[in-house]
Formats: structure tokens, C-alpha cells, sequence
């Protein structure tokens, strides 16, 4: 057991962005990427001085709406040094980390914060805040690491009772490891980055690692339903997490970490995805794997997305069972090329004549190298035999499909930067420029389709407005059944008046096209409040009033985190 946390040791994001304040995306040091930035949005980066970072004292913080009797119980229960309502722990923990609540942070529009952060350090705790909650009639918003982009912890401005944030971040102990079962239990606060730490030592992995990883907690991925970038192997939560325990006002509810169960509708699966609309999740007993010998990440490049997409498809189909697939499409490709850093060394630089030479190659051969062709990765784990053999099979299958294998170089870089794309979000922010993204399931049949849809319902809304935007796309979280897709798309708005509309205008016409195309409103962003109006058409009206009432039934005071998922 590593030593107790308190309140201000606890991992947080900075106020303003995504992660550490002394981490940044620096462009300087990536040729391609200004004058990809200049054609696709309009953005003269040479042209403009270096940003300053956001400076909270510019803003005015309105004060906290906790009572002293509230304060008092809550110090009690916790500890005075466990309970914060400064001005930056308030307006960190009021947004999540979706490009609306960035904007608003940014911009000072503190209309509606927290009121107060809680930092409990077991379940006992959890509980006695909860029944202060209900015995003082506040609204409680449960709170993992921070990085959720769907507005799950965004607090409504309209609502009048002081809201508490419940922050898990001192519950990061892996309790206990079945060695038979292949069964952890881990508390609800454990961020990624923890979790793997105290696995790996004993030599285990849980393998789950979302795009937010090292800003995400074990409960906050059961309480969205979340998929990492490994599900092909280890599967998305629902898969990993076999048992767990949610403290609700009433008691505490608890589902057995069994193989399988036939008790009726499901309670596990009603606590997963429920956001904090039930409870607070507190502990989870997830699958664990031992750690693979080798893993090697192999990179191909086929000459379009629709031999790509046919090349992941048999790959899917195969005896092969990689721990992920992802194919960039045309434009995603060009990005990916435009992020690679200038070579500074004699091997980097032999590496970028030799793709040089590879590329003049394969335009001899008819493939378009500008924004044509599609990069793929594909990530094999297990003994040194199985990996030699897997990857032969899938150089046949990409070969089959009119693909390359380009090798390990491209893989073991995709690998090391693959949580970094965040922090570029942050970096064009700071030039009025929009960075976002919506992803979806869909099948395979499908797959084409929603992609060209999805790229024509986003170009429209900027044709509209008279303004430039780039759109991109990969596909990932491959099943037997279909595949994630996921877009990402950034343009410049044109003032901050209309930011929020423009963006709006875009990431609506999105959402849209997936529901109209039959695949999901999200794959494993969450619901929130930004992914609510579609709701109902996701789930139907009969299944829409099922939850609806669900959670009227379950907390008909409306204090645990009312209004996400679904509106009343």
C-alpha cells in the first residue's frame, strides 16, 4: 500500500487545459506541420507571436453557496484539509475537459461552479457524504480524473442548491490481486498510469489504455463505459470489469465478480454508464493478464481507406488476435506526417531519405502520396514464436489487400506519442482555432458509408459559414461485427460571440449523420449533456422512458448528478 494522498497531492489537470502546465505542443520543431496548419485552416502560425497561458486571476471567481453548516458536517466527515473551495480547485473541478468547458474556462464565464471539493479516503466516507447530501438537499457530481469531454461533470447553471464535487483521487490502492482468477480489486480513484504501476510489479496489466489514460481513473471508466486503444484483445470495460460496488444514500450495491449472470435485468450493467446518476462507484474488481514477453507495434500503408478498410476487415476474421488495429484514413495520414519532428541526427535523418525514396516508389506505382494513402498500426503481444507468427500472417492479409509493410520504426513512434494529441488541442485554443472530436460504432457493411457521410455533413456546415475546415478520421476498437470510427476536426471561428455556435453548427451535423446512418451516438465518450439530444433516437422513446425511470425512481431528490444522460 503506497501512503495516503491528501486533497492537493491528488493528479490534476491545469484550470485551463489538458494536463501538466509545463507541458506543451511545440510546432517549432515539426516541419510539415505549419504550412499543413496554413493551408487547412487558414492558420499562419510564422505570422503570429507564441501564446500566454491563461492567467485565473484575470477572472472574477463567484463565492462558494456552501453553508457553514454543510462546510462543518463535510470537514467532519473528511477532514478540514480534504475539503477545498479555493478559487482554482472550484473552477478546475466545475469543467470536464470538453472543448465547450475549455472555452468557458478559458474565457472566465464562471456563471455556475462547484460550490465545494470533497476528497473521501474509503467507503465509509462516501457513504456519510452521501447521506449529508440528501439530508441538506445538495447535488452531488462524482469525479474521477477530469478528462471527460461529453459534460458529465459540468454542473447546470440553472441550478440553485450548492453543488459538491466529489473528487475519488485518494482512492487509488489496488486492494488485492487473485492469482487464480486473474481478478484485481482496484479502488474507483486509481488513474491509469497508478494502476499499471502497482500491476506491472507483480507482472499484470489490466491492458486498458484510452486515448485520456494518464488522466483517467478506474471508476470514471465504468461510470462511462469506456474503450481503450487494446480492447481487441482485453475488450472495452464491460468486458474488464466483472464486479464492483457503488455507494448509493440507501446502502452500498454490490455485484459479484462472476463469469456470467442470470438474475434478472442486469444491475451491473445498469451501473455502468450511469455517470453518477446512481451512486458513486467506489471499487472495482476488473480482469487482469499477465504481461505479454514481447509486443511489438508493426506499421503498413495501404494505397487508399477502402483497401484499407478491407485489409482490417480480414485481419478482424482472421486466427490472428492482435491487441489493436487502427487504420488512419488519406487526411489523417497527412497529419500524422505532418507531426513528425525535424531529423536532427544521421539516423533519423537516413530514415527520412529512405521514406522519401519509398514514397517517390509508390508514386511510380499510381498511389497518391499527398492525402491518398493510409497509414495503419497493428500491435501483436505474446511469446516471441506467436508474435513471429502473427505477423506473418498479417503481412500476407495486408499484401493480399494492397498494402506495404513499413516495420517496427513507424509502430514503436506511434506507440510512445499516443497520448500526447490532447495537448494540441490546448496549443490551437490559443490561435481561435477549434480542435474536437465524435466518434461512433458502426458495422462493417457500413463502415464506408458513415466515413463519406460524416466527412460531407461537416464540410457543408463550413461551406455555410463562408469558413476554412480539415477533417480527419481513423478507425479503431475493431469487432467481429464492425468497427469505431473517429473523427477529428478543427476550423477557426470567427469570434468569440459565435464560437460556441459555430462549433455547435459542426459537431451537431456529425452527431446527426451517425444517428441517421443507424450506428451509435458515441462509442465510448459518454453521454453527459453533449451527447444528450440524441439520445432517444440512439435508445428509442420505450427504452429512453425505461431510464428515465430508472433514475427518477432511484433518486427522486435529483442530488446525484441530475441531467446528464438523460433530461427528465
Amino acid at each position: 500500500m503506497s501512503a495516503p494522498l491528501s486533497a492537493r497531492e491528488v493528479k490534476r489537470h491545469k484550470w485551463w487545459g489538458w494536463g501538466l502546465d509545463d507541458v506543451t505542443f511545440n510546432w517549432r520543431n515539426k516541419p510539415g506541420f505549419a504550412p499543413l496548419a496554413k493551408e487547412k485552416i487558414g492558420l499562419d502560425l510564422l505570422s503570429k507571436p507564441d501564446p500566454v497561458a491563461p492567467d485565473l486571476s484575470e477572472h472574477q471567481v463567484p463565492a462558494s453557496r456552501l453553508g457553514a453548516a454543510q462546510r462543518d458536517g463535510l470537514a467532519e466527515i473528511v477532514g478540514p484539509e480534504n475539503l477545498l473551495d479555493d478559487d482554482e480547485f472550484r473552477v478546475l473541478h466545475s469543467f470536464g475537459r470538453s472543448l465547450p468547458d475549455l472555452f468557458r474556462a478559458r474565457a472566465g464565464d464562471f456563471t455556475r461552479l462547484v460550490d465545494a471539493v470533497v476528497y473521501p479516503g474509503s467507503e465509509e466516507e462516501i457513504a456519510a457524504i452521501l447521506r449529508l447530501v440528501i439530508e441538506h438537499d445538495l447535488v452531488l457530481i462524482p469525479y474521477g480524473g477530469g478528462s471527460c469531454i461529453s459534460g458529465s461533470l459540468t454542473p447546470d447553471e440553472a441550478e440553485q442548491r450548492p453543488i459538491l464535487t466529489m473528487n475519488l483521487g485518494r482512492l487509488r490502492e489496488v486492494v488485492e490481486i487473485d492469482d487464480t482468477s486473474g481478478l484485481a480489486r482496484v479502488q474507483a480513484g486509481a488513474y491509469g498510469p497508478d494502476l499499471e504501476e502497482q500491476l506491472n510489479a507483480l507482472g499484470w496489466t489490466m491492458g486498458h489504455f484510452p486515448d485520456s489514460f494518464t488522466y483517467s481513473t478506474v471508476g470514471g471508466w465504468a461510470a462511462t463505459r469506456s474503450s481503450g486503444m487494446q480492447s481487441d484483445r482485453y475488450g472495452d470495460i464491460e468486458q474488464m470489469v466483472r464486479g464492483l460496488r457503488m455507494v448509493h444514500p440507501d446502502g452500498v450495491a454490490v455485484t459479484k465478480a462472476i463469469p456470467g449472470r442470470d438474475a434478472g435485468p442486469s444491475v451491473h450493467e445498469m451501473i455502468l454508464g450511469s455517470e453518477g446518476r446512481l451512486g458513486v462507484i467506489s471499487e472495482c474488481t476488473v480482469q487482469v493478464h499477465r504481461t505479454a514477453p514481447v509486443r511489438q507495434v508493426i506499421a503498413y500503408m495501404y494505397p487508399d481507406w477502402e483497401h484499407g478498410i478491407r485489409g482490417m476487415h480480414a485481419i478482424a476474421r482472421s486466427e490472428v488476435k492482435p491487441t489493436f488495429t487502427r487504420l488512419s484514413d488519406g487526411p489523417e495520414t497527412r497529419f500524422s506526417l505532418a507531426l513528425v519532428k525535424e531529423p536532427t541526427s544521421t539516423k533519423s535523418k537516413l530514415m527520412g531519405k529512405a521514406q522519401d525514396g519509398l514514397f517517390a516508389f509508390l508514386r511510380s506505382k499510381g498511389w497518391d502520396t499527398t492525402e491518398g494513402m493510409c497509414i495503419s498500426y497493428v500491435c501483436f503481444e505474446g511469446t516471441k514464436e506467436r508474435v513471429e507468427r502473427e505477423k506473418a500472417m498479417v503481412k500476407k492479409i495486408v499484401s493480399r489487400n494492397g498494402g506495404i509493410t513499413l516495420g517496427a520504426g513507424p509502430g514503436a513512434v506511434y506507440d510512445q506519442k499516443k497520448f500526447d494529441t490532447p495537448y494540441l488541442r490546448d496549443f490551437l485554443l490559443n490561435y481561435q482555432v477549434f480542435g474536437d472530436v465524435c466518434e461512433t460504432g458502426a458495422s462493417w457493411s457500413n463502415l464506408n458509408e458513415v466515413h463519406a457521410t460524416v466527412y460531407d455533413a461537416f464540410h457543408g456546415v463550413r461551406q455555410a459559414a463562408d469558413g476554412p475546415g480539415f477533417m480527419f478520421c481513423h478507425m479503431s476498437h475493431s469487432y467481429h461485427g464492425g468497427a469505431c470510427l473517429y473523427f477529428t476536426f478543427a476550423f477557426p471561428y470567427a469570434s468569440d460571440e459565435t464560437a460556441l455556435a459555430e462549433y455547435y453548427d459542426a459537431k451537431n451535423a456529425v452527431q446527426q449523420a451517425f444517428v441517421d446512418l443507424g450506428s451509435g451516438v458515441s462509442h465510448h465518450h459518454g453521454v453527459g449533456t453533449e451527447h444528450q439530444p440524441w439520445m432517444a433516437e440512439d435508445i428509442g422513446e420505450v427504452g429512453a422512458r425505461m431510464v428515465r425511470g430508472l433514475f427518477a425512481d432511484n433518486d427522486p431528490g435529483r442530488n446525484l448528478n441530475p441531467g446528464k444522460v438523460l433530461a427528465p
